[in-house]
C-alpha cells in the first residue's frame, strides 16, 4: 500500500513495514548487550508508542518490566506545545535502569518532561528509545540513545502515530502529501 487516505488527508509510505520490523531486531540487539545482566523498566509514552514498546519489548531478553505513562501534545497534525498528563506513574522506580520508549522525538518537550519526571523520582541510569527522530526539529541535548529512523520534520502516520485518532493500526510509517 503506496498511498493512504485518512480523513481529509493522503499519505505516501515513508518506511516500511520490513525496514521496522529490521530496525527493531537491531535496537534490540543492542539494548540486551548495553544492559546484560541488569535489571530494567521500559516506560511507554502512550498512544503512540504501545506498538514500539511492545515489539522492541518482545524482542529483550532481559531481567525487564514495563509500564506506560500518557501525555499528549498533539492535536491534529501540529504540536499544541504544552503537555497534558493523563494517566500518572505507578511504578517505584527509585536506582532503577530506565528505558523510555516514544514513537516520535520531534521538538523533544515531551521527552524533556519525562526525563525531569525520572530525575524526580531518583531512577539510576535513562536511556531513550525512539522509533522516529526529527533532527532538525529537536531542540534539547538530551540524548537519544536508540534511533529506529531519522526523519524529516513532516507529519508521519503508521505504526501508532496517529491522525485525529486513526491510522495507528497501519503497519508502516506513511508521510503526508501536501
Amino acid at each position: 500500500m503506496n498511498e493512504v487516505r485518512i480523513l481529509d488527508k493522503k499519505f505516501r509510505e515513508l518506511i516500511s513495514e520490513q525496514a521496522i520490523r529490521k530496525r527493531i531486531d537491531e535496537i534490540a540487539l543492542q539494548i540486551n548487550r548495553d544492559f546484560t545482566g541488569s535489571e530494567v523498566i521500559f516506560v511507554g509514552i502512550l498512544n503512540g508508542a504501545f506498538m514500539f514498546a511492545a515489539d522492541l519489548f518482545r524482542k529483550t531478553e532481559l531481567n525487564a518490566r514495563i509500564t506506560f505513562v500518557k501525555l499528549a501534545s498533539y492535536q491534529g497534525t501540529s504540536s499544541t506545545g504544552s503537555i497534558k498528563e493523563l494517566i500518572g506513574w505507578n511504578e517505584d522506580m527509585v536506582n532503577k535502569k530506565v528505558i523510555v520508549v516514544e514513537d516520535i522525538v520531534d521538538t523533544g518537550a515531551t521527552l524533556e518532561r519525562i526525563v525531569n519526571e525520572l530525575v524526580i523520582r531518583n531512577v539510576a541510569e535513562i536511556k531513550i528509545a525512539t522509533m522516529l527522530l526529527k533532527p532538525t526539529a529537536y531542540k534539547l541535548d538530551i540524548p537519544v540513545n536508540y534511533v529506529g529512523f531519522e526523519i524529516p520534520n513532516n507529519f508521519v502516520v503508521g505504526y501508532g502515530l496517529d491522525y485525529n485518532g486513526y491510522g495507528r493500526n497501519l503497519p508502516s510509517i506513511y508521510t503526508l502529501v501536501k
